[in-house]
């Protein structure tokens, strides 16, 4: 008996693993990665792109895991927040300036939020704190304030401009 004509065949690389796997059409990359590939830091709430929750990063994009389409990654190379800190436990940069700056509360926001900025750190563009906070306006987080997270940002901002020294 065939697949239903409604599944197709995908394969991506998530946090450096190739997954193959046949998906139905209308399932959301957020979804995917959650329920067949178990990489639960994914969170989804809104499901309407609205809170930043499912952010994760598409061949090196921010994308709204919630509004794409598992389909739509065939052949991506994805990045989650289970992917960003190093092998050996090395926090990213950006998950110990959340950490130092107290920049997470619940964690509920926190993936998506580590997310967004690695890509703006890791990216390569010297932005000021206030251009990534700007980049951060589409996160919603109903626990810290986002205090802790500004703090965060501006540890990074500091971290980049020392660099550059």
């Amino acid at each position: 008996m065939s697949e239903p004509a409604s599944k197709r065949d995908i394969e991506l690389t998530v946090n450096g693993h190739r997954h193959r796997a046949s998906v139905e059409a209308r399932t959301s990359l957020g979804e995917f990665l959650r329920e067949s590939l178990g990489y639960t830091g994914t969170h989804l709430a809104c499901e309407h792109g609205v809170c930043g929750a499912c952010t994760v990063q598409v061949d090196g994009a921010a994308m709204r895991s919630c509004l794409m389409l598992a389909v739509q990654a065939d052949g991506c190379a994805v990045t989650t927040v289970e992917g960003l800190a190093a092998a050996d436990g090395t926090l990213h940069p950006v998950q110990q300036a959340l950490r130092d700056n107290f920049g997470l509360q619940c964690g509920f926001c926190t993936p998506g939020v580590a997310i967004t900025l690695a890509t703006l750190v890791d990216g390569g563009a010297k932005l000021s704190a206030e251009e990534m906070e700007l980049a951060m306006s589409g996160h919603i987080c109903r626990c810290t304030g986002y205090q802790g997270i500004r703090r965060a940002i501006r540890q990074l901002v500091g971290q980049n401009a020392g660099e550059a020294a």
